[in-house]
């Protein structure tokens, strides 16, 4: 089988597919939307920066052993992150227009390779650009968690192409059953094949243990201090970082020894206004954008994930973060309710409400016997739902029946 995968080729979302679909001996090859390296497990096609690309940021971190780049990049960071919503809303108008440039070069890539089908990794806007895939070559699509609920709804042009996706779409993937459904009123066919399983492809276990013991982080965590997470970064209407650094003080009032640890964060401004507002530099360390497996490794040194999102399916670092024994401490949202109890193996708050997300990271901080329920607990829903291996299966097995 040969897959061309259209996604962003710098992301871990996209490694942890290809890996996947290394282990189902798979062909892949991919066209990217962002600027990259070619990454294992793909030939690197081509690169299509639909949508402003080059200029959008990211959640990924970018690699540069120069200090020129490195510096760069860090300017450019800091431009990006004060006119991030400015830069989102104009995004949301004008990139779905970008698409037609890059149809013909699309439909080349196509007649040249004649892969068995397409798969694009999100709809904004893999999935968009992906829409111009002929009938004759079934295509697959997967959501993100604010595909429908945040970003179709952003402007007339991104509800448009949105619709086209999903009309255009054989069949779909999704991390959350409400996504299932969403697609459907959003123009999905009622008959169309759907999945739903983890949208990273599944977590290797194994791997996840290596990583995760007896390896030193490139920076100092406090050994003595009850460690609080939060690696979110900025997500403008959808992660509500807001309400998130002024749950600070509240926590410190009740547990003076927390520490928060705020990773994608480092060189934000929006992070360090309200860190230097607040005075809470003694209690936050701000860090860059963290390769997956030092991220892993923060996660199993931690007591508490916090991730206060309105918009969101079921996050990666939600399902590492359980898997690594964090408690998580996240929006009450219909797709985090179908992994969570509140009270038995997380906490469910008002992701707009410092004082609800305060109350919980302090429950979760001084209620050692609901940690050690919930770590038991969640580990289990982990290996059950998110192994590698079964995923692997459950998607080879989808694969072949979509052919």
């Amino acid at each position: 089988m040969h897959i061309l995968l259209v996604a962003d080729g710098r992301s871990a979302i996209t490694a942890g597919w290809l890996r996947m679909l290394r282990r189902l001996d798979i062909r892949v090859s991919l066209v990217s939307t962002f600027p990259c390296d070619p990454p294992e497990g793909a030939d690197l096609v081509s690169v299509l920066p639909v949508a402003f690309s080059s200029l959008a940021g990211g959640q990924v971190r970018i690699k540069s052993n120069s200090a020129i780049n490195q510096e760069e990049i860090h300017w450019k960071r800091r431009v990006i992150g004060a006119f991030r919503p400015a830069f989102l809303t104009v995004r949301a108008w004008m990139a779905p227009l970008t698409l037609r440039k890059y149809q013909s070069q699309f439909t080349s890539i196509l007649s040249d390779l004649q892969p068995d089908m397409v798969h694009a990794l999100r709809i904004p806007f893999e999935g968009m650009l992906a829409s111009l895939t002929p009938k004759d070559i079934p295509l697959l699509v997967s959501i993100w968690g604010n595909d429908l609920t945040l970003h179709a709804r952003t402007s007339p042009f991104m509800a448009s192409h949105t619709r086209k996706a999903l009309r255009r779409a054989d069949g779909l993937l999704a991390d959350a059953y409400r996504d299932e459904r969403l697609a459907k009123q959003w123009g999905l066919r009622e008959d169309a094949p759907t999945l739903v399983v983890p949208g990273n492809g599944g977590l290797d276990l194994k791997r996840v243990k290596e990583v995760t013991k007896g390896k030193e982080l490139p920076f100092d965590l406090p050994a003595d201090r009850p460690l609080v997470i939060n690696p979110r970064g900025f997500r403008p209407g959808s992660v509500h970082q807001d309400t998130f650094f002024r749950s600070i003080p509240l926590v410190l009032e009740k547990v003076p020894q927390a520490f928060f640890i705020c990773t994608a964060m480092q060189g934000q401004p929006e992070a360090e206004k309200w860190v230097e507002k607040l005075g809470i530099q003694d209690h936050v360390l701000l860090l860059p954008y963290l390769p997956q497996g030092q991220l892993w490794q923060v996660y199993s040194q931690s007591k508490v994930y916090v991730s206060l999102s309105s918009h969101d399916g079921t996050p990666n670092t939600f399902l590492e973060a359980l898997a690594c024994g964090c408690f998580p401490v996240v929006g009450d949202i219909e797709s985090l309710r179908e992994w969570l109890r509140d009270g038995k193996n997380g906490l469910l708050v008002d992701p707009m409400d410092p004082h609800q997300a305060a109350d919980a990271v302090i429950q979760a901080l001084t209620d050692e016997a609901l940690l050690a329920s919930a770590r038991q607990k969640n580990f289990a829903m982990i290996k059950q739902r998110v192994d590698v291996d079964l995923v692997g299966h459950q998607v080879n097995e989808f694969l072949i029946n979509f052919q």
